[in-house]
């Protein structure tokens, strides 16, 4: 069997004011040919799980683009068509091919189209005889819509958030595949929608409410009512119509069947859709109990997050730390502010050196930089392998970091925004975690997987930004209303 392998993934966030280019991708990655079979490593991540499953059966897999664009500003139209013509032009000249195996997000806004991944899917299938089947993998935070269910083409979303089994979702969806190859199975496709926005900072798949959901989808698999159930919260930070929580039912040539699990689960995160929402510390309260209490505490900072599209740049948070003396408390503080510019006027003057830089907001609106004098006491070149669970394995890419003691407070200033996912974060430049009484990260909820061990407490402040986990915060305009919670149900 000869099996197209492709990827085209990028989590768009509509309230950010900056936009992604090929640029952005390369930046992340854009790997070709070999590379594409390759250059993944050990990453626990969708393509090696395809590939994984492809070797074990015997298959040829047949490499397309797989291309990351990370999360960030609407898709810019000319990157968009370069990049599918791309993978749609290297599928047409690798014809004939058994069936279609490719890693989408599920939440791509292009500038003039909201529904990015609908418009992959049909130039993909314009090349194709009718009746090649395309298995597609999804992350739970997809924006799914009902002109994503095209004929021949199923989909397998993530089962868990934080995301610990991206992997695993690309094996279940290659085995589907050839499943399907094999004529022992003919999976159709049900979707059902709910107007509710679910706040990231409370939809981790292991805890309440949405374990119940969870539970229930497990249960709906296990007892063969479908083949696969998947649940998709949604990425909240997109202002597209028909925006809300999703679930996806696969079910092996039974649409009533797949139809009634997709509304099974749906129903059920209507009626919990008040247990959603956030449990948010105020920010200057989070940095008081840091600074007050014994051992470390984690702090998220969810609005401010490069994992879903914002900047990394917002001086909020050190802001606020200076504000409460944190640089004078006798105990440390972790952060970090992208800033590449920083970065470079610190690595310019070397370790050892005192400096007095403006931080912050280079790419955000809606602040100021914040003026600071520390001591340059680390340079980095930014890159470093994860560890911890989710994308362990891949290869993390901060560009230059440099780190600045500014009295107790440690500021890692980085050049590009990526993830905050890792402790390797802070490992990497020598920033121990028992050492500190606050550690900050960027980020909604992921970080508890990783930074949750080495935590005496773990608390979300309520910051702002274009990824708050507030919904009540965020000014929508497109979204189709009502929408729960920015309207009452």
């Amino acid at each position: 069997m000869r099996i197209a392998v492709g990827s085209l993934m990028q989590e768009t966030n509509t309230f950010v004011p900056f936009r992604t280019t090929v640029d952005t991708f390369n930046a992340y990655y854009l790997r070709r040919d070999a590379e594409l079979l390759t250059g993944f490593g050990s990453a626990r991540v969708e393509i090696p799980g395809f590939l994984s499953v492809l070797a074990e059966a015997g298959a040829t897999p047949v490499p397309l683009l797989a291309g990351h664009g990370g999360s960030n500003g609407p898709v810019m139209r000319e990157t968009f068509d370069v990049l599918v013509s791309e993978m749609v032009h290297r599928l047409a000249a690798r014809r004939p091919v058994d069936g279609v195996l490719l890693a989408l997000h599920g939440a791509m806004v292009v500038e003039d189209e909201p529904d990015a991944e609908a418009e992959i899917l049909e130039r993909v299938r314009n090349v194709l005889p009718p009746g090649t089947p395309i298995g597609v993998s999804l992350d739970l935070h997809g924006h799914i819509t009902p002109r994503m269910l095209q004929p021949d083409v199923f989909f397998v979303g993530y089962r868990e958030y934080p995301h610990i089994d991206m992997f695993e979702t690309g094996e279940r969806t290659a085995r589907l595949l050839l499943d399907v190859l094999a004529g022992r199975r003919r999976p159709v496709m049900a979707l059902a929608k709910r107007p509710m926005l679910v706040s990231p900072v409370n939809a981790r798949t292991a805890e309440a409410p949405l374990s119940a959901i969870v539970a229930e989808a497990r249960r709906l698999e296990a007892d063969g009512a479908v083949l696969h159930a998947s649940l998709f919260p949604v990425q909240p930070w997109i202002d597209v119509p028909d925006l809300g929580f999703a679930a996806l039912a696969c079910a092996d040539n039974d649409v009533a069947a797949a139809q009634a699990a997709a509304d099974r689960l749906a129903d059920m995160a209507w009626a919990a859709r008040a247990q959603f929402d956030p449990d948010l510390v105020p920010l200057q309260e989070a940095i008081r109990i840091g600074l007050a209490s014994e051992g470390t505490t984690v702090v998220g900072d969810g609005g401010d997050a490069p994992s879903g599209g914002a900047a990394g740049d917002n001086a909020g948070v050190l802001r606020a730390l200076l504000a409460a003396g944190a640089d004078r408390a006798g105990r440390l503080s972790y952060l970090t502010l992208c800033d590449a510019m920083a970065a470079k006027q610190a690595a310019s003057a070397g370790v050892g050196a005192t400096v007095t830089l403006h931080v912050g907001h280079r790419q955000t609106r809606d602040g100021e930089p914040v003026e600071i004098t520390g001591v340059v006491r680390a340079l980095t070149d930014g890159v470093y392998t994860m560890h911890d669970a989710g994308a362990q394995g891949s290869e993390a890419h901060l560009g230059l970091t440099a780190v600045l003691a500014i009295g107790d407070i440690r500021l890692a200033l980085r050049s590009l925004p990526g993830m905050e996912w890792d402790t390797g974060l802070f490992t990497s430049v020598g920033l121990v975690l028992p050492h500190a009484a606050l550690v900050f990260v960027k980020s909604p909820a992921h970080f508890r997987v990783a930074f949750g061990p080495h935590a005496a407490r773990v608390l979300t402040a309520d910051t702002a930004g274009a990824t708050c986990g507030n919904m009540r915060r965020l000014v929508f305009r497109n979204v189709t209303r009502p929408l729960y919670p920015l309207d009452d149900a």
